[in-house]
């Protein structure tokens, strides 16, 4: 296993808070050739069994990837790291679809099945994938596509800049981690990043992030999503009460949390503010908003690269781009992962189960 002080393998560098790892050609094919064979087994990258048995299956990979992983979540190595060299053929996956709802090309589906096997054996070394009802109809494995229904949104559909942010940060549950794997990316639109460890502000307005003086709502996409499901969905009351209320009373928060020295991060400038009337609080956070700003990376996820955010030490976000809806826009594929899916229960149908209604 890789050390903890981040010295690096035979292959590895890093950039800011964006820690790089090559795949040797062999260790590459090796990954296509068993992906691959999994997917043609368990027919989908989500099947209960494939799921189920990822953990045991992820061990199977490149002993060095596996170590890094590892690394990554016992040693919290790095905010970010991108794993590269995944091969990825244009022509196998088809044309970037124009809706995360679009049916696959029958062609198509055992390059992108392969591709998303990867995707979920590499976050079952983190922890367990889970998704959401009230965005992609709960959907684990999620196309992020440019929609051109969407393109002014602040979501992973859009084309306007997509600020950063922690994901999901409104959310209790939200994820530990977040997995964008690169299928196609022609205009080397890049993926934005920054790490907590990068910041320097005053002590002060370090104190003063560490106290629930800060409101956090829902993003859009979850609040459009459960709007249009309401109606026709069995069972949404609940997703779209919580959430709702998240929007309608939000209950203060802290920024900055954990231990003191190496705080986790919490935030989502966009859709967030101080208490009302407490300027303090209103200053400590935006020192923080420029501090992250300033220290902001930029990686262009080409086919095959893998990027992990570590969500509770990182933001990230996406540079504005424009899309030309002719089957060869930017393309990823995205997951989310949970440390511990049992603290979600509550808003789970079964114990098994992984999508949070």
């Amino acid at each position: 296993m890789p050390r903890p002080d981040g010295e690096a393998a035979t292959g590895n560098t890093g950039t800011g808070s964006i820690r790089y790892i090559d795949l040797d050609p062999a260790d590459a094919a090796q990954i296509d050739t068993y992906t691959r064979t999994l997917a043609a087994r368990h027919g989908s990258s989500t099947a209960p069994a494939l799921l189920d048995g990822a953990a045991t299956y992820a061990h199977r990979l490149p002993e060095r990837l596996v170590g890094e992983l590892l690394s990554l979540r016992l040693f919290e190595s790095s905010p970010a790291l991108v794993v590269r060299g995944l091969p990825v053929s244009d022509d196998e996956i088809g044309p970037t679809p124009l809706d995360w709802r679009e049916q696959a090309r029958p062609s198509t589906v055992p390059a992108r099945t392969a591709h998303e096997v990867y995707l979920v054996l590499v976050a079952s070394l983190l922890g367990d994938v889970f998704g959401w009802s009230s965005l992609q109809n709960g959907k684990l494995v999620h196309d992020v596509v440019p929609m051109p229904t969407e393109e002014r949104e602040q979501s992973g559909h859009g084309t306007v800049q997509l600020e950063w942010h922690t994901e999901d940060g409104f959310h209790p549950l939200r994820c530990d981690y977040l997995l964008l794997l690169g299928m196609r990316n022609h205009d080397a639109v890049p993926t934005t990043v920054a790490g907590v460890d990068e910041v320097r502000i005053d002590p002060a307005h370090r104190a003063v992030l560490a106290q629930p003086r800060f409101l956090i709502r829902p993003d859009n996409e979850h609040l459009n999503r459960l709007r249009a499901r309401a109606e026709e969905a069995a069972g949404m009351g609940m997703a779209m009460h919580s959430i709702q209320r998240m929007q309608d009373e939000p209950e203060p928060s802290a920024v900055l949390f954990g231990h003191p020295d190496a705080p986790y991060l919490r935030i989502d400038p966009v859709f967030m503010s101080a208490l009302p009337g407490d300027g303090e609080a209103e200053e400590a956070l935006a020192a923080l908003v420029g501090s992250l700003e300033a220290n902001l990376c930029g990686v262009a996820l080409g086919p095959g690269d893998l990027l992990i955010v570590d969500n509770y030490r990182a933001v990230h976000g996406r540079s504005a781009f424009r899309a030309r809806f002719d089957g060869t826009d930017r393309w990823l594929k995205k997951v989310l992962v949970t440390r511990d899916l049992r603290k979600s229960r509550a808003h789970r149908s079964a114990p098994h189960e992984r999508v949070l209604l």
